[in-house]
């Protein structure tokens, strides 16, 4: 993983500073989100972002956020797109979740996904929002999902 921050992390370097991030006062919230998008070229480059975003009295203070960038053979299916990269953001909640478990920690992980009421994805939303929620996770979809929208979707150009 990559921080802007922290610069190349392990994944278990990477929880710890999490962990770090978010251990400061009880009158700080904190919201932990995964997301994914993709960019076709030759290839598909595929964004994989983890991002720590504070609150104060419900206004955004500022955070964190790590990514790992995948290439990938060219997926020009709209919808086999979303279901991977849906999936890659599965894989890192997943393994988020077993880690805060074992050092028995409550952190509700939200996966943003890149899918919306408007546009080619709205087809598949229910389908991505069900196997999310299935999981156990928080699900958000745009225009809330700024991990894969906003993060991944710049770091993917």
């Amino acid at each position: 993983m990559y921080s802007i921050t922290y610069g190349e992390v392990t994944f278990e370097e990477m929880y710890q500073l999490i962990r770090n991030y978010t251990a400061h006062g009880s009158k700080i919230q904190y919201k932990l989100a995964v997301g994914t998008d993709s960019q076709n070229f030759s290839y598909t480059k595929v964004p994989i972002t983890i991002g720590v975003h504070k609150f104060i009295n419900d206004v955004g203070r500022g955070g964190i956020f790590f990514s790992e960038i995948r290439k990938v053979r060219k997926i020009t299916n709209t919808k086999q797109k979303i279901l991977f990269e849906t999936g890659l953001s599965l894989e890192y909640a997943q393994k988020l979740q077993e880690r805060f478990e074992k050092d028995n920690i409550y952190c509700p992980i939200a996966v943003h996904v890149d899918v919306g009421y408007n546009g080619p994805t709205a087809q598949f939303m229910d389908e991505v929002v069900g196997w999310v929620k299935s999981c156990g996770f928080l699900c958000e979809v745009k225009p809330n999902s700024y991990m894969a929208s906003s993060v991944a979707n710049r770091l993917s150009k």
